[in-house]
């Protein structure tokens, strides 16, 4: 199973992509999880993007792809879901080459939607511990009354307007990828309001309906 998953900041992708990981035995491929591990174990794709990092710049598009491309192919291009990545048109189209020159299709692509007013209220009210780095939320995790409420605080971008500015320019960056993929049988948009397992209950059904036509081929 290959998925995609892709949605707004605060839309609960990296919740939904841990559950789909864990359930069905999946590589959890999240773009900024395997950057820091290749910076950490300094692979030569790794210490190419602790140049840009360090000198306080983006990491290029072609070299996410390559960390992207290394961490599918290590599954031997097997089951993984790819968490926030494609973010951009071209690097879809790279994953489609990348992917059909493997002869390894997608199963389907998740698209979470959550109306703005909901992820402004779930972001809003996410607090970090300055010191360890662990995030909280005062409803669904609120933090543990033995820790200092000094060291409990609310990150400048978490604040509405801040995040209005975050939203907005994640649907300039990502609406070309969502019409990239909407034509495709394997496209779903999906519900991303309610409960974690509510949720997830809408994947797996369209995970049923878009796997249903791989089987038939078989």
């Amino acid at each position: 199973m290959r998925i995609v998953l892709f949605g707004p900041p605060g839309a609960g992708k990296g919740t939904q992509a841990r559950l789909l990981s864990e359930r069905h035995d999946l590589r959890h491929i999240s773009t900024g999880e395997i950057l820091r591990e290749a910076m950490e174990n300094e692979t030569p794709v790794g210490r190419e993007a602790k140049s840009y990092v360090e000198d306080g710049e983006l990491v290029p598009d072609d070299v996410v792809r390559r960390l992207a491309e290394d961490a599918i192919a290590d599954e031997d291009m097997g089951g993984f879901v790819l968490d926030g990545y494609p973010r951009t048109l071209q690097q879809a189209e790279w994953l489609t080459a990348f992917l059909e020159k493997e002869d390894a299709s997608l199963t389907a692509v998740v698209n979470l939607d959550v109306p703005d007013e909901e992820i402004i209220a779930r972001l809003s009210k996410r607090r970090v511990h300055t010191e360890t780095g662990e995030n909280f939320h005062l409803e669904a995790k609120p933090p543990p009354d033995d820790i200092d409420d000094a060291l409990i605080v609310q990150r400048p971008d978490d604040q509405p307007e801040a995040i209005r500015k975050r939203l907005h320019v994640y649907r300039e960056e990502t609406a070309p990828v969502r019409a990239y993929y909407e034509g495709r049988a394997t496209y779903r948009s999906v519900d991303g309001t309610g409960s974690f397992e509510d949720v997830y209950g809408r994947i797996e059904t369209v995970l049923e309906e878009t796997a249903a036509p791989a089987r038939a081929e078989r």
